[in-house]
């Protein structure tokens, strides 16, 4: 097993339904906070944080329960290390300062990726676009 699977599953282990409901009111922020992101290096991150944050709202709140909870407490992680500016790889490192980030998103996604696919599909969202992809 990869050093940063690992790292995402012991992260992702500390995750308890307590803290996916009090992170839930600061998603839309964060959302808005990941769109500013500008890492050329890395496409598909927006999206694919994005995609992470919907997931983990809508299992949060009830609107799709199909979502496994290994599933969310990993995308929560994700989405948590997204947040932080502190990481593996600082962010001030232009080239590669969401190299950590877009490492432990794929980690999530990959992980994860029927459940996720199968999210994707009932949300009409075209999986292939999310990817598993730097």
């Amino acid at each position: 097993m990869s050093e940063i699977v690992k790292f995402v599953n012991h992260g992702a282990a500390s995750i308890t339904p307590a803290m996916a409901a009090k992170t839930l009111h600061h998603l839309p922020q964060w959302k808005l906070e990941f769109t500013q992101i500008h890492a050329p290096k890395f496409p598909h991150l927006v999206d694919q944080l994005e995609f992470l944050a919907d997931a983990v709202e809508d299992a949060v709140e009830g609107a799709y329960q199909d979502l496994p909870y290994a599933a969310l407490a990993q995308a929560l992680f994700a989405l948590i290390y997204a947040h932080k500016k502190i990481g593996i790889i600082p962010e001030s490192l232009l080239e590669l300062g969401r190299a950590d980030d877009s490492s432990v998103v794929r980690a999530v996604l990959i992980q994860n990726e029927v459940a996720f696919a199968i999210y994707a599909g009932v949300q009409g969202i075209n999986w292939q676009k999310i990817t598993s992809q730097p």
